[in-house]
């Protein structure tokens, strides 16, 4: 008798050990299969530096508000469906990749050698998985290759040839370099040479600069996108040519996760775009998402504390646009401009160029 009183004492037990086990696995997969929310948004940006209405012509601003509302409104509408944030933000970014207007894609600035480098990154904000890639010269849609090495490889970072053939290999669509030329970017590319300014300077207090004035005033052309999906999930991207006249294979903040990409759930999803050197060195893009984690901070304040404070201590400038978990958006810059959109859930759609 006591035999069979151990033997039901124990499988009482070993049922009781079990059951916590089979809750957490309930649990797991009803968060993966929870019902989406109607609460997301989508936020872009095309470029910060001098963008003065001066400079600007009626029937261009007209063509950059109309390329920023149709980018965003694609976005927008997969977010809408029920498709995830990393889908819009890369259907988004293509849409700015393939218009002359701005420093990505067919719009991509040259380098002192007359070619077109291009990088991009991207980050899944629900994984903290990412994907960059870095001086590629034949790939259409750089943010395409990105997500590729995000999903389809062991790596985070490709560069160059290797990136190229990793691009051949997913079957990504390959273009002849001269798809990437556009005559206002060759024309820019000959005003720096003439000018024959660009060098590092080294200050008293030991910090490293370009001070080519022509490149400090101008446009950073720099797309990106930052996006928070019905199921919670956030993701950024980013895509540029870089530098006018850059050399040496230089490469700047926009393949950089921390620097001018930066997604985590728990916090917010930001893309950079501004003077590359100041913002790796910043960590732009994750400093404001540390801030809101250790801090408790919103995501306006850490954006303002970085993009107004620390970005121009170090002498840098540019902006972000961000979107944190809850649906609120940043699109801060210290510049005199910023190409950018933004449309909530209720699709209400804000677009800006100017400061004010």
């Amino acid at each position: 008798m006591k035999k069979l009183i151990y033997m039901c004492v124990a499988l009482v037990a070993f049922a009781s050990c079990d059951m916590p086990v089979k809750e957490r696995s309930t649990d797991t997969a009803q968060t993966d299969n929870r019902a989406p929310e109607e609460k997301f948004g989508i936020v872009i940006h095309g470029g910060a530096g001098t963008i003065l209405k001066k400079n600007m012509s009626d029937s261009l601003e007209a063509a950059y508000k109309a390329k920023l509302e149709e980018a965003i409104q694609v976005g927008h509408k997969i977010l809408a469906s029920g498709g995830t944030s990393m889908e819009a933000v890369t259907a988004t970014i293509n849409i700015m990749e393939d218009s002359p207007l701005f420093n990505a894609g067919k719009g991509a600035v040259f380098t002192h050698d007359g070619t077109n480098e291009l990088d991009a990154s991207v980050m899944d904000g629900k994984t903290l998985n990412a994907g960059a890639i870095s001086g590629v010269t034949t790939v259409k849609n750089p943010i395409n290759l990105a997500v590729a090495v995000m999903d389809k490889s062991e790596h985070v970072m490709l560069s160059a040839k290797g990136a190229e053939q990793f691009a051949a290999e997913q079957g990504l669509e390959i273009v002849d370099p001269k798809y990437f030329y556009t005559e206002r970017r060759f024309q820019s590319l000959q005003h720096i040479i003439d000018k024959e300014k660009t060098e590092l300077d080294h200050d008293g207090d030991k910090k490293v600069s370009f001070v080519d004035p022509f490149i400090k005033d101008s446009k950073f052309g720099t797309v990106g996108c930052a996006a928070l999906d019905k199921y919670g999930n956030l993701a950024a991207g980013t895509s540029t040519g870089g530098m006018t006249n850059k050399r040496y294979n230089r490469i700047g903040d926009a393949p950089i996760i921390g620097s001018g990409t930066y997604a985590n759930n728990a916090t917010c999803a930001v893309s950079s775009t501004g003077w590359g050197e100041f913002f790796i060195r910043a960590q732009v893009a994750h400093d404001i998402s540390a801030m809101m984690e250790y801090k408790g901070v919103s995501l306006q304040e850490a954006a303002s504390e970085v993009i107004q404070k620390k970005v121009p201590a170090l002498g840098g400038d540019g902006g972000i646009v961000a979107i944190d978990k809850d649906g609120n958006i940043a699109m801060e810059f210290n510049t005199a401009g910023m190409y950018r959109a933004h449309m909530n859930a209720d699709g209400e759609l804000t677009v800006g160029i100017y400061k004010k």
